[in-house]
């Protein structure tokens, strides 16, 4: 990946490289697939990152329809306190 320099293990490096490639062309190939088993990650590894990259994709294109916008830093911090004080019900 380009401009990353963080000490990522490649397996993870691998899967990165297969969803930002799924995300900015809407495809992935049997050759990524390959690349990715290559790397040393499980089949299931890949489907729960397939999973979790459908799921974000998707939220985020529906908050983009929706029109809808992040928090302000005082509205995150408002809801870090609701929540550590309730917690997720």
């Amino acid at each position: 990946m380009p401009g990353i320099s963080a000490p990522v293990a490649e397996p993870l490096r691998a899967t990165l490289r297969m969803l930002g490639k799924l995300t900015r062309e809407g495809k992935a190939d049997a050759e990524d697939m390959r690349e990715v088993l290559a790397a040393g990650v499980s089949p299931q590894q890949v489907q729960d990152a397939l999973a979790v990259c459908v799921a974000f994709n998707t939220t985020d294109r529906l908050a983009d329809a929706f029109g809808l916008v992040l928090l302000s830093p005082e509205g995150f911090e408002a809801g870090a306190k609701y929540l550590l004080k309730r917690g997720y019900r």
